[in-house]
Formats: C-alpha cells, structure tokens, sequence
C-alpha cells in the first residue's frame, strides 16, 4: 500500500503539467474567419505590410497634396421604394367547382366470435382511402385491432384470432 501512493502522486503531477489537447491553435495564420469584434485578436495590432522601396529620384510630395478620399458611392436610390400590388392576370379561368359526395358509412355485419360464444358488433366504416372513400384492407385491419382493443379479451377471446377472423369477414 505504501508504494501506490507515491506512483499515484507522480501520475497525478504528470497530469496536471501536460497542456490541454485542442484541435487547432490560437496562432494558426491560415483563417478564413474575421475574429469577433471587441475579442483579444481583434484588439492585436496588425503587422504593417512591406513597402516597396522608395524610388530616389522622385521629388518629395508636400503633406497637402495628399490624395482626397472619394466620397462613397451608395448603391440603390436615395428615395424610398414602395411596395405595389402585382397587376392581374390576363387570362384567368378559375378552376371548375366539384361537389364530393361522401361514401355512407357501411356498417359491417356482426360478427359471432366462437372462442367466447358471443356476437359482437362492428364499427362502422369510417371513410378509407380507397376509390370513392371505399374502405380498404388496411383500413379494416385498423378498424379490427380498434374493435378488439375497445371489447377487450373478455368478448373477443384472443385477439389475433379475433382480428384476423374480422379481417377477412
């Protein structure tokens, strides 16, 4: 026991000495990113770049003969733009009006379930989407599990018995 703490205590000290892993740098120089402003890379004074040297035989400018900045060109008008109002169509033919008739709801017949002796009554048949509304397999296996859950396995005995045997009625 008394050789694991002094292991332990190098370990621990060799841990805490060892820099964090990071992915990238503060001091990459090849960023696409502007840094943020009022952030400590935005605050660094930037390297003044090379100038090329001064050619001798030219003549000394006066500090007044500086070039004037040009004034800034904005882009767009000057004077507000209004929204307007698209003009109508040339030629337009509103779509022809079609009534939908709603397919009645067919209520199927009852259905005698042998396991519990009992007849139990359908659902009604909520519109499907099948042709005209017309309920299809999917639809009544839906409505089957509904009924067998709804009656529960006091009426309907086993219930994939059930629900396969109202299924193919």
């Amino acid at each position: 026991m008394r050789n694991i703490w002094p292991a332990l205590l190098v370990a621990l000290a060799a841990l805490a000495v060892t820099p964090g892993v990071r992915a990238q740098s503060d001091n990459f120089p090849y960023s696409i990113m502007r840094p943020e402003p009022g952030s400590p890379e935005a605050r660094k004074p930037k390297a003044p770049k090379e100038k090329p040297a001064p050619e001798t035989n030219k003549k000394a400018e006066p500090d007044t003969a500086k070039v004037q900045p040009k004034p800034r060109r904005h882009i767009g008008s000057s004077s507000p733009v209004y929204p307007t109002s698209l003009p109508p169509p040339l030629h337009y033919n509103p779509p022809p009006v079609e009534t939908v008739t709603p397919a009645p709801h067919v209520v199927p017949p009852a259905m005698a379930v042998p396991q519990t002796g009992m007849v139990l009554p359908n659902l009604p048949a909520v519109g499907g989407a099948g042709p005209g509304g017309s309920e299809t397999s999917q639809d009544r296996a839906v409505r089957c599990a509904h009924q067998a859950g709804l009656y529960g396995p006091a009426q309907t005995g086993d219930r994939n018995a059930y629900v396969g045997g109202c299924i193919n009625q």
